[in-house]
């Protein structure tokens, strides 16, 4: 049964939309954590389009559960993890003009670049995560590089699984699933943690949330978006249940 962290940038997108104090990123993580989150997770990005530096550090003070940062594998953003030590750091790709994260990590590609980030944080209590693609270079790169954990990229069954309408039946859909299991069959062989997240949501969530050795969900817009109807708490809450049936 997988625990669930719930990212709440975009309660930062909308304070930061007419530039105020509301709403409050900090008391957004107490919902959360009231409507049964196990962790809360922030993305700071290079521009800071919505949390920001002050927000991390806030957070990070306030967050009673486990507190997971999304960085860019730069110098900046290491050195603002080692001052506030989240209990993980999650490294993505990130580009200026996404508007969201577009794809995985490329592991493979870039070893020399992620293994002093790694280094890092070696004699700290922080896990160090790749937001990784479901393949198994990627994978076999990230446990040689000494990551704690891989969290594999959802969007692409996410993507297909709107495409047939949640049709379980559909080989696409089923391949995708597959991609996603053998990914994170191998992660756990090779003594990583197995997450996952990306464009998952209400509808989507079950047959990830099945998947054999997955111990965490983030999960963010989908949450923040039901929450403008029902409430953040109460969002959240109904998340945890659909994840932990």
């Amino acid at each position: 049964m997988p625990a669930l962290s719930v990212n709440i940038d975009h309660v930062a997108t909308l304070r930061n939309a007419r530039m105020g104090r509301e709403p409050d990123p900090t008391r957004a993580a107490h919902e959360a954590e009231l409507g049964g989150a196990d962790g809360v997770t922030v993305h700071l990005r290079e521009d800071r389009r919505h949390i920001n530096d002050d927000d991390v550090r806030a957070l990070r003070g306030a967050v009673n559960v486990r507190f997971n940062l999304e960085m860019a594998p730069t110098p900046e953003m290491v050195e603002i993890a080692l001052e506030t030590r989240p209990h993980t750091v999650m490294l993505v790709p990130e580009g200026r003009h996404e508007l969201t994260t577009e794809g995985g990590l490329d592991v493979v590609g870039q070893a020399g670049v992620l293994g002093p980030v790694v280094d890092a944080f070696a004699g700290t209590d922080t896990l160090v995560s790749a937001f990784i693609d479901a393949d198994a270079d990627q994978v076999a790169s990230a446990a040689d590089l000494g990551f704690d954990v891989c969290e594999i990229h959802t969007g692409p069954y996410a993507a297909i699984h709107h495409r047939v309408g949640g049709d379980r039946r559909q080989p696409d859909l089923i391949e995708e699933l597959d991609r996603v299991r053998a990914a994170g069959g191998l992660i756990v062989s090779l003594g990583m943690r197995f997450n996952a997240g990306h464009a998952l949501n209400y509808h989507n969530v079950g047959p990830i949330a099945a998947l054999p050795g997955v111990e965490e969900l983030h999960i963010g817009h989908a949450v923040v978006s039901r929450a403008v109807y029902v409430g953040l708490r109460t969002a959240v809450a109904e998340m945890v249940r659909l994840v932990r049936i």
